[in-house]
Protein backbone atom coordinates (compact mmCIF):
# COMPACT_ATOMS: atom_id res chain seq x y z
CA UNK A 1 0.00 0.00 0.00
CA UNK A 2 1.47 3.78 -0.47
CA UNK A 3 -0.20 6.87 0.61
CA UNK A 4 -1.91 8.52 -1.64
CA UNK A 5 -0.82 12.05 -0.95
CA UNK A 6 2.39 11.63 -2.13
CA UNK A 7 2.04 12.58 -5.36
CA UNK A 8 2.77 15.93 -6.49
CA UNK A 9 0.38 18.45 -7.17
CA UNK A 10 -0.55 18.93 -10.67
CA UNK A 11 -3.21 20.70 -12.84
CA UNK A 12 -6.16 18.40 -13.72
CA UNK A 13 -9.07 19.58 -16.59
CA UNK A 14 -12.46 19.34 -15.93
CA UNK A 15 -14.53 16.31 -16.91
CA UNK A 16 -18.17 16.67 -18.48
CA UNK A 17 -19.38 12.84 -17.91
CA UNK A 18 -22.96 14.40 -18.02
CA UNK A 19 -22.41 15.04 -21.79
CA UNK A 20 -20.34 11.68 -22.44
CA UNK A 21 -23.53 9.71 -20.87
CA UNK A 22 -25.78 11.48 -23.78
CA UNK A 23 -23.78 10.85 -26.70
CA UNK A 24 -22.40 6.89 -26.04
CA UNK A 25 -26.36 6.35 -24.95
CA UNK A 26 -27.21 5.04 -28.36
CA UNK A 27 -23.96 3.39 -29.15
CA UNK A 28 -22.72 1.59 -26.03
CA UNK A 29 -24.30 -1.26 -24.26
CA UNK A 30 -25.19 -0.49 -20.64
CA UNK A 31 -23.79 -3.64 -19.11
CA UNK A 32 -25.32 -5.60 -16.27
CA UNK A 33 -24.12 -4.88 -12.61
CA UNK A 34 -24.79 -8.46 -11.25
CA UNK A 35 -25.15 -9.30 -7.76
CA UNK A 36 -22.02 -12.59 -7.13
CA UNK A 37 -23.19 -15.20 -4.34
CA UNK A 38 -20.17 -17.67 -4.40
CA UNK A 39 -17.71 -14.46 -3.63
CA UNK A 40 -20.31 -13.19 -1.29
CA UNK A 41 -20.55 -15.96 0.69
CA UNK A 42 -16.43 -16.31 0.69
CA UNK A 43 -15.34 -12.99 1.27
CA UNK A 44 -18.66 -12.45 4.14
CA UNK A 45 -20.14 -9.18 1.83
CA UNK A 46 -22.12 -8.12 -0.85
CA UNK A 47 -19.99 -8.54 -4.23
CA UNK A 48 -21.39 -6.98 -7.24
CA UNK A 49 -19.45 -7.65 -10.86
CA UNK A 50 -19.62 -4.85 -13.45
CA UNK A 51 -20.03 -6.75 -16.60
CA UNK A 52 -17.54 -4.48 -18.98
CA UNK A 53 -17.12 -7.91 -20.57
CA UNK A 54 -20.30 -7.76 -22.06
CA UNK A 55 -19.73 -4.69 -23.81
CA UNK A 56 -20.32 -5.22 -27.79
CA UNK A 57 -16.48 -5.34 -28.25
CA UNK A 58 -16.16 -6.94 -25.23
CA UNK A 59 -14.40 -4.22 -23.02
CA UNK A 60 -15.11 -0.80 -21.51
CA UNK A 61 -13.10 0.80 -24.31
CA UNK A 62 -15.66 1.54 -26.70
CA UNK A 63 -16.35 4.41 -24.79
CA UNK A 64 -13.64 6.80 -24.52
CA UNK A 65 -12.61 5.62 -28.41
CA UNK A 66 -16.16 6.96 -29.49
CA UNK A 67 -16.45 9.70 -26.95
CA UNK A 68 -13.43 11.21 -28.64
CA UNK A 69 -14.46 10.35 -32.28
CA UNK A 70 -17.33 11.25 -32.12
CA UNK A 71 -16.92 14.95 -31.40
CA UNK A 72 -13.94 15.76 -33.87
CA UNK A 73 -14.79 17.78 -36.99
CA UNK A 74 -15.89 16.31 -40.45
CA UNK A 75 -13.15 18.22 -41.80
CA UNK A 76 -10.81 15.71 -39.30
CA UNK A 77 -12.54 12.33 -39.35
CA UNK A 78 -12.27 12.72 -43.59
CA UNK A 79 -8.51 12.73 -43.01
CA UNK A 80 -8.84 9.75 -40.70
CA UNK A 81 -7.82 8.96 -37.47
CA UNK A 82 -4.92 6.61 -36.00
CA UNK A 83 -4.31 4.55 -32.53
CA UNK A 84 -2.08 2.49 -31.09
CA UNK A 85 -3.05 -0.35 -28.48
CA UNK A 86 -2.47 -3.88 -27.11
CA UNK A 87 -5.79 -4.73 -28.59
CA UNK A 88 -8.95 -3.85 -26.22
CA UNK A 89 -8.69 -0.05 -27.66
CA UNK A 90 -8.12 -0.96 -31.54
CA UNK A 91 -11.32 -2.62 -30.87
CA UNK A 92 -13.48 -0.10 -29.34
CA UNK A 93 -11.76 2.58 -31.95
CA UNK A 94 -12.26 0.22 -34.51
CA UNK A 95 -16.53 -0.31 -33.72
CA UNK A 96 -16.52 3.76 -33.47
CA UNK A 97 -14.69 4.05 -37.06
CA UNK A 98 -17.37 1.78 -38.81
CA UNK A 99 -19.92 3.10 -36.77
CA UNK A 100 -19.13 6.70 -38.25
CA UNK A 101 -18.14 6.07 -41.34
CA UNK A 102 -14.26 6.94 -40.85
CA UNK A 103 -11.30 5.27 -42.11
CA UNK A 104 -8.48 4.51 -39.60
CA UNK A 105 -5.56 2.57 -39.30
CA UNK A 106 -4.85 0.64 -35.68
CA UNK A 107 -1.07 0.03 -34.81
CA UNK A 108 -0.73 -2.85 -32.74
CA UNK A 109 2.16 -4.29 -30.58
CA UNK A 110 3.76 -7.93 -32.60
CA UNK A 111 2.83 -10.20 -29.59
CA UNK A 112 -1.06 -8.81 -29.17
CA UNK A 113 -3.03 -12.51 -29.69
CA UNK A 114 -4.34 -13.31 -32.13
CA UNK A 115 -7.80 -13.24 -31.01
CA UNK A 116 -7.74 -9.73 -30.79
CA UNK A 117 -6.00 -8.79 -34.08
CA UNK A 118 -8.60 -10.88 -35.43
CA UNK A 119 -11.47 -8.67 -33.61
CA UNK A 120 -10.62 -5.48 -34.76
CA UNK A 121 -10.71 -6.74 -37.89
CA UNK A 122 -14.19 -7.90 -37.41
CA UNK A 123 -15.29 -4.74 -35.78
CA UNK A 124 -13.73 -2.35 -37.95
CA UNK A 125 -14.75 -4.40 -41.29
CA UNK A 126 -13.23 -2.23 -44.48
CA UNK A 127 -12.57 1.15 -42.03
CA UNK A 128 -9.68 0.04 -40.87
CA UNK A 129 -5.90 -1.72 -41.62
CA UNK A 130 -4.38 -3.19 -38.69
CA UNK A 131 -0.45 -2.55 -38.62
CA UNK A 132 1.61 -4.92 -36.14
CA UNK A 133 4.55 -2.88 -34.85
CA UNK A 134 6.66 -2.95 -31.95
CA UNK A 135 7.20 -5.13 -28.73
CA UNK A 136 5.13 -2.92 -26.06
CA UNK A 137 2.29 -0.90 -26.53
CA UNK A 138 4.71 2.09 -25.91
CA UNK A 139 6.67 1.29 -28.97
CA UNK A 140 4.05 0.25 -30.75
CA UNK A 141 2.81 4.61 -30.10
CA UNK A 142 5.93 5.89 -31.26
CA UNK A 143 5.46 4.06 -34.70
CA UNK A 144 1.67 5.33 -34.44
CA UNK A 145 1.94 9.21 -33.26
CA UNK A 146 4.77 9.28 -36.47
CA UNK A 147 2.68 7.93 -39.20
CA UNK A 148 0.14 10.25 -37.57
CA UNK A 149 2.11 13.40 -38.58
CA UNK A 150 3.01 12.09 -41.45
CA UNK A 151 -0.27 11.97 -42.90
CA UNK A 152 -2.32 14.60 -41.56
CA UNK A 153 -4.37 12.57 -39.45
CA UNK A 154 -5.84 12.38 -35.94
CA UNK A 155 -4.36 10.48 -33.29
CA UNK A 156 -6.44 8.58 -30.89
CA UNK A 157 -4.89 8.25 -27.43
CA UNK A 158 -5.76 4.71 -25.33
CA UNK A 159 -6.10 6.82 -22.18
CA UNK A 160 -4.52 10.14 -22.11
CA UNK A 161 -7.06 12.70 -23.05
CA UNK A 162 -9.58 13.99 -21.66
CA UNK A 163 -12.47 12.95 -23.85
CA UNK A 164 -11.31 9.00 -23.85
CA UNK A 165 -11.49 9.78 -19.58
CA UNK A 166 -14.79 10.98 -19.91
CA UNK A 167 -16.40 8.02 -22.03
CA UNK A 168 -14.92 5.50 -19.63
CA UNK A 169 -16.66 7.63 -16.56
CA UNK A 170 -19.53 6.50 -17.87
CA UNK A 171 -19.01 2.82 -16.45
CA UNK A 172 -18.95 4.34 -13.23
CA UNK A 173 -22.56 6.50 -13.98
CA UNK A 174 -24.05 2.95 -14.78
CA UNK A 175 -22.36 1.55 -11.30
CA UNK A 176 -24.07 3.98 -9.25
CA UNK A 177 -27.03 3.96 -11.15
CA UNK A 178 -27.82 0.45 -11.01
CA UNK A 179 -26.70 -0.44 -7.46
CA UNK A 180 -29.85 1.44 -6.02
CA UNK A 181 -31.83 -1.87 -7.57
CA UNK A 182 -30.40 -3.98 -4.95
CA UNK A 183 -29.11 -1.84 -1.73
CA UNK A 184 -29.69 1.81 -0.42
CA UNK A 185 -26.37 1.14 1.00
CA UNK A 186 -23.23 2.99 -0.06
CA UNK A 187 -21.14 1.41 -2.37
CA UNK A 188 -17.84 0.71 0.25
CA UNK A 189 -15.15 -0.40 -1.97
CA UNK A 190 -14.88 -0.26 -5.81
CA UNK A 191 -12.08 -2.24 -7.81
CA UNK A 192 -10.61 -1.29 -10.72
CA UNK A 193 -7.76 -2.81 -13.11
CA UNK A 194 -5.16 0.33 -13.92
CA UNK A 195 -3.21 0.18 -17.23
CA UNK A 196 -2.57 3.82 -18.62
CA UNK A 197 -4.77 5.10 -15.68
CA UNK A 198 -8.10 5.79 -18.21
CA UNK A 199 -10.74 4.14 -16.83
CA UNK A 200 -9.47 4.84 -12.77
CA UNK A 201 -9.07 8.35 -13.95
CA UNK A 202 -12.84 8.62 -14.70
CA UNK A 203 -15.01 6.12 -12.50
CA UNK A 204 -12.66 7.35 -9.84
CA UNK A 205 -13.59 11.12 -10.29
CA UNK A 206 -16.61 9.91 -10.88
CA UNK A 207 -17.51 8.06 -7.56
CA UNK A 208 -15.23 10.68 -5.48
CA UNK A 209 -18.24 13.27 -6.48
CA UNK A 210 -21.28 10.95 -5.94
CA UNK A 211 -20.17 8.50 -3.89
CA UNK A 212 -17.25 10.16 -1.56
CA UNK A 213 -17.09 7.77 1.25
CA UNK A 214 -16.20 4.64 -1.68
CA UNK A 215 -12.45 3.86 -1.15
CA UNK A 216 -11.24 3.31 -4.75
CA UNK A 217 -8.85 0.72 -5.34
CA UNK A 218 -6.52 0.72 -8.02
CA UNK A 219 -4.93 -2.73 -9.04
CA UNK A 220 -2.13 -3.43 -11.67
CA UNK A 221 -0.19 -6.45 -12.70
CA UNK A 222 2.78 -7.22 -10.56
CA UNK A 223 5.44 -7.30 -13.73
CA UNK A 224 3.81 -3.41 -14.91
CA UNK A 225 3.66 -1.36 -11.54
CA UNK A 226 3.65 1.67 -13.40
CA UNK A 227 0.90 3.50 -12.02
CA UNK A 228 2.24 2.46 -8.00
CA UNK A 229 5.38 4.12 -8.94
CA UNK A 230 3.98 7.13 -10.46
CA UNK A 231 2.20 7.68 -7.30
CA UNK A 232 5.10 6.85 -5.33
CA UNK A 233 7.48 9.64 -7.12
CA UNK A 234 4.25 12.33 -7.23
CA UNK A 235 4.72 12.22 -11.17
CA UNK A 236 4.38 9.37 -14.08
CA UNK A 237 7.73 7.75 -14.45
CA UNK A 238 8.61 5.35 -17.27
CA UNK A 239 10.06 1.96 -16.37
CA UNK A 240 12.84 0.34 -18.15
CA UNK A 241 10.99 -3.17 -18.64
CA UNK A 242 7.54 -4.55 -18.07
CA UNK A 243 6.34 -8.21 -18.05
CA UNK A 244 3.22 -8.12 -20.89
CA UNK A 245 1.36 -10.95 -19.85
CA UNK A 246 -1.42 -8.73 -18.90
CA UNK A 247 -1.16 -6.94 -22.05
CA UNK A 248 -4.53 -4.99 -21.36
CA UNK A 249 -2.92 -3.53 -18.34
CA UNK A 250 0.70 -3.13 -19.14
CA UNK A 251 2.43 0.32 -20.18
CA UNK A 252 5.73 1.84 -19.19
CA UNK A 253 4.63 4.90 -18.32
CA UNK A 254 0.95 6.29 -17.32
CA UNK A 255 -0.65 9.23 -18.53
CA UNK A 256 -0.07 12.84 -17.81
CA UNK A 257 -3.60 13.74 -17.66
CA UNK A 258 -4.74 10.26 -16.01
CA UNK A 259 -2.35 10.65 -13.40
CA UNK A 260 -3.56 14.15 -12.61
CA UNK A 261 -6.93 12.11 -11.94
CA UNK A 262 -5.64 8.79 -10.24
CA UNK A 263 -3.44 10.86 -7.93
CA UNK A 264 -6.36 12.92 -5.96
CA UNK A 265 -9.09 9.56 -7.25
CA UNK A 266 -7.08 6.61 -5.80
CA UNK A 267 -7.32 5.20 -2.60
CA UNK A 268 -5.16 2.62 -2.34
CA UNK A 269 -3.11 0.89 -5.33
CA UNK A 270 -1.90 -2.69 -4.67
CA UNK A 271 0.18 -4.75 -7.37
CA UNK A 272 -1.67 -8.02 -8.20
CA UNK A 273 0.74 -11.11 -8.42
CA UNK A 274 0.21 -12.59 -12.99
CA UNK A 275 -0.28 -15.87 -10.97
CA UNK A 276 -2.92 -14.99 -9.00
CA UNK A 277 -4.61 -13.41 -11.84
CA UNK A 278 -4.47 -16.81 -13.92
CA UNK A 279 -5.87 -18.46 -10.73
CA UNK A 280 -8.44 -16.13 -11.19
CA UNK A 281 -9.14 -16.46 -15.07
CA UNK A 282 -9.51 -20.73 -14.41
CA UNK A 283 -11.82 -19.87 -10.90
CA UNK A 284 -14.35 -17.69 -12.79
CA UNK A 285 -14.33 -20.10 -16.00
CA UNK A 286 -14.60 -23.09 -14.01
CA UNK A 287 -17.48 -21.69 -11.01
CA UNK A 288 -19.04 -19.14 -12.66
CA UNK A 289 -18.85 -19.61 -16.28
CA UNK A 290 -17.42 -16.39 -17.01
CA UNK A 291 -14.83 -15.94 -19.64
CA UNK A 292 -12.18 -12.81 -19.18
CA UNK A 293 -8.89 -11.83 -20.00
CA UNK A 294 -5.82 -11.18 -17.22
CA UNK A 295 -6.45 -7.37 -17.16
CA UNK A 296 -10.20 -8.15 -16.13
CA UNK A 297 -9.63 -10.57 -13.57
CA UNK A 298 -7.30 -8.09 -11.58
CA UNK A 299 -10.61 -6.82 -9.43
CA UNK A 300 -11.62 -10.09 -8.36
CA UNK A 301 -8.10 -11.56 -8.05
CA UNK A 302 -7.16 -8.55 -5.50
CA UNK A 303 -10.18 -9.70 -3.36
CA UNK A 304 -8.22 -12.20 -1.23
CA UNK A 305 -5.87 -9.50 -0.28
CA UNK A 306 -8.82 -7.23 0.75
CA UNK A 307 -10.80 -9.91 2.54
CA UNK A 308 -10.80 -8.30 6.29
CA UNK A 309 -11.20 -4.81 5.27
CA UNK A 310 -14.09 -5.87 3.17
CA UNK A 311 -16.29 -8.31 5.24
CA UNK A 312 -19.63 -7.18 5.79
CA UNK A 313 -19.27 -4.28 3.24
CA UNK A 314 -20.30 -3.50 -0.14
CA UNK A 315 -17.98 -4.36 -3.00
CA UNK A 316 -17.98 -3.57 -6.88
CA UNK A 317 -15.61 -4.98 -8.88
CA UNK A 318 -15.15 -4.09 -12.30
CA UNK A 319 -14.56 -6.45 -14.78
CA UNK A 320 -12.95 -4.84 -17.59
CA UNK A 321 -12.94 -7.35 -20.14
CA UNK A 322 -12.82 -10.60 -21.82
CA UNK A 323 -11.26 -10.72 -24.85
CA UNK A 324 -8.82 -13.94 -23.84
CA UNK A 325 -7.38 -15.61 -26.58
CA UNK A 326 -8.37 -19.29 -26.18
CA UNK A 327 -4.53 -20.36 -27.24
CA UNK A 328 -3.18 -18.63 -24.06
CA UNK A 329 -5.02 -20.98 -21.79
CA UNK A 330 -2.00 -23.52 -21.67
CA UNK A 331 0.58 -20.64 -20.52
CA UNK A 332 -2.48 -19.40 -17.98
CA UNK A 333 -3.10 -22.93 -16.02
CA UNK A 334 1.25 -23.27 -16.31
CA UNK A 335 1.23 -19.98 -14.39
CA UNK A 336 -1.46 -20.38 -12.01
CA UNK A 337 -0.30 -23.86 -10.85
CA UNK A 338 3.16 -22.51 -10.36
CA UNK A 339 1.74 -19.61 -8.04
CA UNK A 340 -0.03 -21.86 -5.86
CA UNK A 341 2.62 -24.05 -5.36
CA UNK A 342 1.58 -27.49 -7.69
CA UNK A 343 3.96 -26.93 -10.32
CA UNK A 344 7.65 -27.56 -9.82
CA UNK A 345 10.63 -27.93 -12.28
CA UNK A 346 13.66 -29.40 -11.35
CA UNK A 347 16.89 -30.56 -12.87
CA UNK A 348 18.36 -34.11 -11.31
CA UNK A 349 21.25 -35.39 -12.01
CA UNK A 350 20.72 -39.21 -12.04
CA UNK A 351 23.31 -42.00 -11.39
CA UNK A 352 24.14 -43.31 -14.56
CA UNK A 353 23.30 -46.91 -13.65
CA UNK A 354 20.22 -49.00 -14.58
CA UNK A 355 17.11 -48.81 -12.20
CA UNK A 356 18.46 -45.00 -11.01
CA UNK A 357 14.77 -43.50 -12.76
CA UNK A 358 12.67 -46.43 -11.43
CA UNK A 359 13.90 -45.58 -7.94
CA UNK A 360 13.35 -41.92 -8.22
CA UNK A 361 9.69 -43.09 -9.43
CA UNK A 362 8.82 -45.39 -6.89
CA UNK A 363 11.05 -43.77 -3.53
CA UNK A 364 11.23 -40.14 -4.06
CA UNK A 365 7.61 -39.31 -5.78
CA UNK A 366 4.67 -39.36 -3.69
CA UNK A 367 1.80 -41.35 -4.75
CA UNK A 368 0.07 -38.50 -6.48
CA UNK A 369 2.48 -36.83 -7.84
CA UNK A 370 2.63 -36.43 -11.79
CA UNK A 371 5.33 -36.34 -14.24
CA UNK A 372 4.13 -33.78 -16.71
CA UNK A 373 7.54 -33.10 -18.49
CA UNK A 374 10.71 -35.19 -18.47
CA UNK A 375 13.60 -34.60 -20.82
CA UNK A 376 16.64 -36.81 -20.75
CA UNK A 377 19.53 -37.85 -22.90
CA UNK A 378 22.04 -40.66 -21.93
CA UNK A 379 25.42 -39.93 -21.53
CA UNK A 380 27.92 -42.12 -21.93
CA UNK A 381 31.18 -42.45 -19.99
CA UNK A 382 29.94 -39.63 -17.02
CA UNK A 383 28.73 -40.85 -13.63
CA UNK A 384 25.47 -38.60 -13.38
CA UNK A 385 23.34 -37.40 -16.71
CA UNK A 386 20.88 -34.10 -16.07
CA UNK A 387 17.16 -34.91 -16.48
CA UNK A 388 14.69 -31.49 -17.11
CA UNK A 389 11.80 -33.04 -14.65
CA UNK A 390 8.49 -30.76 -14.16
CA UNK A 391 5.91 -32.24 -11.40
CA UNK A 392 2.26 -31.26 -10.80
CA UNK A 393 1.49 -32.01 -6.99
CA UNK A 394 -2.01 -32.64 -5.63
CA UNK A 395 -1.14 -30.13 -2.57
CA UNK A 396 1.60 -27.38 -1.92
CA UNK A 397 1.98 -29.34 1.40
CA UNK A 398 3.56 -32.37 -0.61
CA UNK A 399 6.43 -29.98 -1.92
CA UNK A 400 7.61 -30.45 1.60
CA UNK A 401 7.66 -34.13 1.52
CA UNK A 402 8.98 -34.36 -2.12
CA UNK A 403 12.00 -32.18 -1.01
CA UNK A 404 12.52 -34.79 2.10
CA UNK A 405 12.68 -37.74 -0.20
CA UNK A 406 15.14 -36.16 -2.53
CA UNK A 407 17.15 -35.54 0.24
CA UNK A 408 16.61 -38.88 1.60
CA UNK A 409 17.45 -40.93 -1.02
CA UNK A 410 20.38 -38.47 -2.12
CA UNK A 411 18.99 -37.20 -5.32
CA UNK A 412 21.41 -34.80 -7.06
CA UNK A 413 19.29 -31.88 -8.22
CA UNK A 414 18.51 -28.23 -8.66
CA UNK A 415 14.87 -26.56 -8.31
CA UNK A 416 14.31 -23.98 -11.02
CA UNK A 417 12.48 -20.91 -10.06
CA UNK A 418 10.72 -17.98 -11.74
CA UNK A 419 14.02 -15.77 -11.46
CA UNK A 420 15.95 -18.57 -13.21
CA UNK A 421 16.48 -17.55 -16.94
CA UNK A 422 15.42 -21.10 -18.21
CA UNK A 423 12.18 -20.92 -16.28
CA UNK A 424 11.29 -18.51 -19.05
CA UNK A 425 11.63 -21.58 -21.61
CA UNK A 426 9.91 -23.94 -19.52
CA UNK A 427 7.01 -21.41 -19.24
Amino acid sequence: MISMSEAKKINKPTLNIEAAVKRLKPVVTHTPLQFNANLSCKYGCNVYFKREDLQIVRSYKLRGAYNMMSQLSKDLLAKGVVCASAGNHAQGFAYSCKKLGVCGVVFMPIPSPQQKVNQTKMFGEDFVEVILVGDTFDDTAVAAKAYTLEHGMTFIPPFDHVSIIEGQATVGVEILDDIKTFTHEPIDYLFVPVGGGGLSAGVGTYFKEHSPSTKIIGLEPEGAPSMFWALKSGEPVELENIDKFVDGASVKRVGDVTFSFCKDALDDMHLVPEGKICTTILQMYNEEAIVVEPAGAMSVAALDHYADQIKGKTIVCIVSGGNNDIARMQEIKERSLTFEGLKHYFLIRFAQRPGSLKEFVNKVLGPYDDITRFEFIQKHNKEAGPALIGLELRTKADHTTLIENMKKYHINYDEINKDDNIYGYLI
